[in-house]
């Protein structure tokens, strides 16, 4: 039996679940968090450099984990949507700020955040994080043109 999500809809649009999402990490809540994620048995989490995580508990358990660490203070700088009816797919820049030997530092992340709308509003699906660099910054808004 899975465990009832909180009240919390993100009705609206897409970028409503992903900000509570992002706000969720920098509070260290899990249960925000865990609120944004669809309740269904095969979401996906793919952290930078980790293995792929599938279901609720494998995600939670993860973040439970980085948060006992402290929060992760990640930041969307750049965000390209392809949407549809019922899809959310978001390609984001995240800047994480992490805490070096040397002091605070910056890093980047490349992200694709896939959302789906539900009864329950739209929720996350699948979350994939690459590791990005500060080049991803300057490359971010420029175009591309394919053949």
């Amino acid at each position: 039996m899975r465990k009832a999500k909180p009240t919390q809809t993100h009705n609206g649009h897409a970028d409503e679940t992903e900000a509570a999402f992002y706000e969720a990490m920098q509070l260290g809540d899990i249960d925000k968090l865990m609120a944004c994620w669809a309740d269904e048995d095969d979401i996906v989490c793919v952290h930078p450099g980790g293995a792929r995580l599938v279901g609720a508990l494998a995600i939670r358990g993860a973040f439970d984990a980085m948060f006992s660490h402290g929060t992760i203070r990640a930041h969307i700088e750049h965000v390209r949507r392809v949407q549809t009816l019922g899809v959310s797919i978001h390609s984001v820049l995240e800047r994480v700020e992490v805490l070096t030997a040397s002091g605070p530092a910056q890093a980047y992340v490349i992200a694709t955040n896939v959302y789906l709308k539900t009864a329950q509003g739209w929720r996350l699906v699948a979350h994939h994080a690459s590791p990005g660099t500060a080049q991803e910054v300057l490359h971010s808004d420029s175009q591309t043109i394919l053949h």
